[in-house]
């Protein structure tokens, strides 16, 4: 039977975004499926698998037509959130479909791949504008 794996993100440079992603996310990588072109970083009691490292040479899309969300509860943490992912090496990114009141601010891993943090508390956005 076919089911959904892990989501995977092509990255230039793997142990910098094993890095960044470990640390963003609170996971850890295995040794599954290791190897100089492949990483998985599962959660850290050991309940799976949570996110494939990939290397990529194309470069990131900046309009990526499937990207991740990550989920925070309080407009407050996504605030704290936003500020800790920058400090490990995050970019902001300037984003021109932002609705008047989002829910989600829209940042860069460090390879330039686009992901969201997400204020659950005010979602979902606003004034018909998609999310990336």
């Amino acid at each position: 039977m076919l089911r959904l794996g892990i989501p995977v993100i092509g990255v230039t440079d793997i142990p910098r975004a094993v890095a960044f992603w470990t640390e963003a996310l609170h996971l850890v990588t295995t040794e599954d499926w290791a190897s100089d072109t492949w990483r998985t970083l599962t959660h850290p009691d050991g309940s799976g698998r949570a996110l494939g490292l990939m290397h990529s040479t194309s470069p990131a899309e900046p309009r990526p037509r499937i990207h991740l969300d990550l989920f925070v509860d309080t407009a407050e943490e996504q605030q704290a959130e936003v500020q800790r992912l920058i400090g490990l090496g995050a970019q902001t990114v300037d984003w021109d479909l932002y609705p008047p009141e989002p829910d989600f601010v829209v940042l860069a891993d460090p390879d330039g791949n686009i992901f969201c943090v997400v204020d659950l508390s005010h979602a979902p956005s606003g004034g018909g504008a998609s999310a990336p």
